[in-house]
């Protein structure tokens, strides 16, 4: 089958066009286990995820060849035993965490859910950069027969996680006062949808002008740009001093500190991901005296992708794409990630 193969890691200097290549007779996915279901993939989607695939996970040890890709939207093709043969012919999206049987202990606490073991279609197993990839039947949601596959693709992966950390662990409720660093990422574009339709105000920071420009016209009603100074001063200056309800950082390092000094009493952090880099500077008396809260997010669970899906397919929220690529060029979509001058999802269509 055609695939996006990584066939090395991409470290060492080595370009990621040089490690990731279109390729025609990869070998197809096995016959679907019970539980799973074989998918025909119209569209999936790239998440820095893939980049770290591409130049290897710290504290996994993949073997390459291997293919990632944690979004998609395909048809169900076949189905394994145990599995409604209803599903054939169903548009789909993935979710592509789920938790192993091996990690589930019986002496687990009943607030385990928050955080469960989670291994990746995309990361552990491989992917949805193909023409075909099988998936658990309930990681999986039905999607109307004529959605768009380029903007269904673009969904799951980045709403999961954003509606996760800001309305499952940090309670977002309407009214609130919302920062979003790095706006023009999956993550950030669909946690300022998020809090657009909850009904919150929303500040968001960029290196990029021109990507503050097209935040604004996605409804941010505050946009700073982020020229390496503190910019916690402004953001509670817009506040009226109070400062804001919750920060969205996936940037990490660069901009943790001024997130922190960002937030109002009883205020939440909340990060998945440190792109910028894991050893943050923080502000312990900060976050005590005003009693703050720091939440760790990954992913979600099969609750939170039910509720967001339905959400997507009322038409409240839409994913931001950037560019879709042909599949045979898919090489260039992982180097323009790489870059970090996107503006919404970068989209492989394989039809």
């Amino acid at each position: 089958m055609k695939a996006l193969v990584i066939h090395q890691t991409a470290d060492q200097g080595r370009a990621l066009t040089d490690c990731v290549r279109f390729q025609t007779d990869f070998s197809g996915p096995p016959a679907p286990a019970p539980g799973m279901v074989t998918v025909r993939t119209l569209a999936s989607a790239l998440n820095h995820l893939d980049l770290w695939v591409a130049r290897g996970v710290p504290g996994l040890n993949l073997t390459y060849p291997r293919i990632s890709g944690s979004d998609a939207c395909g048809v169900v093709e076949s189905v394994g035993t145990g599995v409604d043969s209803a599903w054939v012919g169903k548009r789909v999206v993935l979710n592509a965490a789920f938790e192993p049987a091996s990690s589930i202990r019986p002496s687990e606490s009943d607030s385990a859910w928050l955080a469960p073991e989670y291994e990746l279609i995309g990361e552990h197993h491989n992917g949805a950069h193909a023409e075909r990839f099988n998936a658990p039947i309930a990681n999986l949601a039905v999607i109307a027969d004529d959605a768009d596959p380029v903007q269904s693709a673009a969904f799951g992966l980045t709403f999961l996680t954003a509606y996760s950390m800001m309305c499952t662990k940090a309670g977002l409720r309407p009214g609130q006062s919302v920062l979003i660093t790095g706006i023009g990422g999956g993550v950030a574009l669909a946690a300022l949808a998020i809090a657009k339709h909850v009904g919150c105000r929303t500040v968001v920071t960029s290196r990029h002008g021109w990507k503050l420009d097209k935040a604004a016209l996605l409804g941010a009603d505050e946009c700073v740009l982020d020229s390496g100074q503190d910019w916690s001063k402004r953001v509670r200056d817009w506040t009226h001093k109070r400062g804001v309800d919750l920060a969205v950082d996936s940037s990490g390092k660069a901009t943790h500190l001024k997130c922190i000094k960002s937030l109002a009493r009883g205020g939440a952090y909340v990060t998945p991901g440190c792109t910028s880099g894991p050893d943050a500077t923080t502000d312990l008396a900060r976050i005590f005296w005003n009693q703050l809260r720091i939440y760790g997010s990954t992913m979600g669970g099969a609750s939170e992708f039910a509720q967001v899906v339905a959400l997507y397919r009322a038409g409240k929220l839409r994913p931001v794409v950037h560019q879709a690529f042909p599949a045979e060029r898919g090489g260039e979509a992982y180097t323009l990630l790489s870059q970090g001058e996107q503006f919404g999802k970068l989209v492989i269509d394989w039809r």
